[in-house]
């Protein structure tokens, strides 16, 4: 069911109640529905981007801290009479609780700190994981990465890409890296999530011949800067195939990861063109 545009109520409010002109209220809905006709819904406090699935491949994700419970709804609201299902990340509990009881198909991970609203239940199944497919294979270093490595799981699963975990397996203990690495090479793309000194991705890259998405965490000591030491030492690793993004940005790397992936499944339904000459 479509929903009217809050901000035509809102300045069909303002018109009734004397606030605006007729003249200005006529103006205000001709620039909306130019906003519109632009790929873009213009409600209050924000534009949202409407076009961006169709341009990059997929639509404009919610970051959600610093946002009120009510921008947030309004925003998910213009995603979904659009047609588009929503990703809200960095969302605090008492939002997401509130957010949670005025929409029918959502997805809350607490630990991920992140929302997926679906059009139907249906759309927020993970997508069924099949190891001879593209797919994304999230590693973590140790136990307290976990929950970044929950905002990379919950950004696949908006994307529809399937993904493997693997928990736990830091250089401080390399013979768990050695016992699950077959596994891992059959991924086309890896997020790796490390604190501490940050040398899991490089051993990992070292592996595999596909691309590694560094994560550095802020989870170390005092000499680990809060994840800066990680960090530069992504940022300085030997290894070919690493990049790096930014200290705690689970859904950044599974983003990446997570096109990587969605592009080699997309050419692999491509048919092969023959080049077979006449």
């Amino acid at each position: 069911m479509n929903h009217p545009d809050p901000a035509i109520l809102q300045i069909l409010g303002d018109l009734s109640s004397g606030a605006t002109s007729v003249e200005a209220a006529a103006d205000l809905i001709a620039a909306s529905q130019r906003s519109h006709d632009a790929g873009v819904a213009t409600i209050e406090g924000a534009m949202v981007d409407l076009d961006r699935a169709d341009r990059c491949g997929f639509g404009e994700v919610v970051y959600g801290e610093g946002k009120s419970t009510e921008l947030i709804q309004r925003i998910v609201q213009a995603q979904l009479d659009a047609g588009q299902g929503s990703l809200v990340t960095r969302i605090e509990p008492t939002a997401a609780a509130q957010v949670r009881r005025n929409f029918h198909f959502i997805h809350h991970n607490p630990l991920a700190r992140t929302l997926r609203i679906g059009l139907t239940v249906e759309s927020l199944e993970p997508p069924k994981f099949d190891a001879e497919q593209p797919h994304v294979a999230v590693v973590t270093a140790g136990s307290t990465d976990h929950c970044i490595a929950e905002e990379a799981a919950e950004t696949l699963a908006w994307m529809n890409v399937p993904c493997s975990r693997f928990e736990d397996i830091g250089v401080a203990g390399p013979q768990r890296l050695l016992g699950v690495i077959g596994e891992i090479r059959r991924a086309s793309a890896v997020v790796v999530i490390a604190g501490m000194e940050g040398a899991l991705p490089a051993a990992v890259a070292g592996h595999v011949a596909s691309m590694v998405i560094a994560v550095p965490t802020s989870s170390g000591y005092g000499a680990h800067f809060n994840g800066l030491t990680p960090l530069m030492g992504m940022l300085t690793s030997c290894a070919a195939n690493v990049a790096v993004v930014n200290i705690d940005a689970g859904f950044k790397g599974g983003f990446l990861a997570g096109i990587i992936a969605s592009g080699l499944a997309a050419a692999s339904k491509i048919p092969a063109t023959s080049t077979t000459s006449h």
